[in-house]
């Protein structure tokens, strides 16, 4: 591994918008020079993080050393529109099977492209990924270049969530014998549970977990309720948080608070609530482009207690909201200054947030509280 693009720069005070204290965060860039990063991942032991590229890339960084050369033996990717390597996450047991999941937009034989999911070995010099298996695909492929979902999230059980877009073909996220629009649930070995909702139900895919969504972001375990959160993007308007249950429909695209962009009605729907489905937990009606987020439950950072921050492609900015229960409200915004698109937030070993730009001079930012 080589330095690369290493940036030591002063720390920088950001006013904390709304918030009431505190009134300022701290801002260092550890990285820069990084093509439209997508996601990040901590390694145990003060190894650093994983992050991927979309142009399907995954580098090592940490402290002091710098950004690695590209690590070998990732997957192809299709990395056009917003499709790419996407999320990188360590499974459960990293610290015994160094096993490191991927999700990536793959190509088919007629030039359309969905999700797929696979897994390998992070050897122990950091340098390649060793066996790499794809467990997961969605099918049929869809997209063109759009809405890809790819979230990953492993619950307390070893169960590994997937977040899916609807490839921007809206009618298949209602579609149960199709993987668009859906959360997704595997075993740690990417097999299907048999307890999943739709395993009995002819012509369902096994996989499904739940559906009715648009195009999944952010996801992540509430450690409070222990239960999974994602964002999505709406349309024009309506980009919503939900809690996606086993077997419910979150309506899209039969109920939206959004429109299409260009500013006539979405043709499917029936209004903002319909009956059959979840209304959203949290609705913002001008949509910022939710993207990453992350529940902040360290004692590190006290001010920071039951907060949810989440990244904002479209209004730039980390978008800082109070959960209490399964309610939710926005105190502020962070980062606005900068004038970034936010891809990825993570709260880090050291309780600090860390926050990904998406941008083609991406920066690896670490946030914290002034004064601290």
């Amino acid at each position: 591994m080589h330095r690369s693009s290493l940036i030591f720069v002063p720390v920088l005070f950001v006013p904390f918008s709304l918030l009431a204290a505190p009134d300022a965060v701290n801002v260092e860039v550890l990285q820069n020079k990084l093509d439209h990063p997508w996601s990040l991942a901590f390694l145990p032991d003060n190894k650093g993080l994983l992050l991927t590229l979309r142009n399907g890339q995954l580098k090592h960084w940490q402290a002091g050393k710098g950004l690695s050369d590209p690590i070998a033996g990732v997957p192809n990717v299709w990395a056009s529109g917003q499709g790419g390597l996407l999320d990188v996450v360590l499974a459960p047991n990293f610290s015994e099977s160094r096993r490191v999941w991927l999700s990536y937009a793959e190509v088919g034989n007629d030039g359309k492209a969905g999700t797929a999911v696979g897994y390998g070995r992070l050897s122990d010099d950091l340098t390649r990924i060793e066996g790499f298996q794809v467990v997961f695909r969605q099918m049929p492929k869809l997209s063109t270049g759009n809405h890809f979902g790819g979230r990953l999230v492993f619950d307390d059980k070893g169960y590994l969530f997937i977040g899916l877009g609807e490839n921007n073909q809206r009618p298949t996220a209602q579609d149960l014998d199709k993987l668009q629009g859906k959360v997704v649930r595997l075993t740690e070995d990417g097999n299907v549970p048999a307890d999943n909702p739709f395993v009995k139900t002819s012509g369902a895919r096994p996989e499904i977990w739940s559906y009715g969504i648009r195009n999944p972001q952010g996801m992540a375990m509430n450690p409070w309720s222990d239960t999974l959160w994602l964002n999505e993007h709406g349309p024009r308007g309506g980009d919503e948080i939900n809690i996606p249950e086993k077997g419910k429909n979150y309506g899209w695209p039969l109920a939206t608070h959004g429109i299409n962009y260009s500013g006539l009605k979405i043709p499917e729907a029936k209004g903002e609530h319909v009956e059959g489905t979840e209304p959203p937990l949290f609705v913002w009606k001008v949509s910022p482009a939710v993207s990453g987020m992350a529940f902040y439950n360290s004692s590190v950072y006290p001010q920071w207690k039951n907060k949810l921050f989440v990244g904002a492609l479209k209004e730039k900015a980390v978008i800082v909201l109070s959960v209490d229960g399964n309610r939710v409200s926005e105190d502020g915004r962070i980062l606005e200054d900068r004038d970034k698109r936010i891809r990825d937030v993570r709260v880090g070993p050291d309780g600090a947030l860390y926050v990904l730009t998406d941008e083609t001079d991406g920066q690896l930012l670490r946030v914290s509280p002034s004064g601290r």
